[in-house]
């Protein structure tokens, strides 16, 4: 098997980018634009083992109500891409858990179509990673 490095390391760039933009998007409250990054049949599953999300109306009323909720992600870590169709990127998630601060270690693992948008999303994350603040 061959992989063609620069068309890799060019997919992989614009994952990385997509995952940074998701962030700054979040981070501003702007449900809509993270809605925009992801495919009209996407899938979100937050947390992993939690009911799936399916179809983009349904992501940006998941959306709407996180960024609603005044939670910030911090990134801990550079993205990662790889050399198919998915990218991870590991941050912080500072939010109020039964009206006490948190922070909830998340990594995110999605995985991209060929035109770019997010075709799912999923996030890791259990209940040892909250952490009171």
């Amino acid at each position: 098997m061959t992989i063609d490095m620069t068309m890799a390391a060019n997919k992989s760039a614009d994952m990385k980018a997509t995952l940074l933009d998701y962030v700054a998007a979040f981070n501003a409250a702007d449900a809509e634009r993270v809605a925009a990054l992801f495919a009209d049949d996407a899938t979100v599953e937050d947390p992993v083992g939690g009911p799936v999300i399916a179809g983009r109306e349904s992501i940006l009323a998941f959306y709407r109500h996180a960024t609603s909720l005044g939670a910030r992600l911090e990134v801990v870590a550079a993205p990662r891409g790889s050399h198919g169709n998915a990218a991870a990127l590991c941050f912080a998630v500072y939010a109020r858990m039964q009206g006490q601060p948190v922070r909830i270690d998340v990594t995110d693992v999605m995985t991209f179509g060929a035109d770019g948008r997010i075709t799912g999303m999923r996030a890791f994350w259990g209940p040892d990673d909250v952490h009171p603040q």
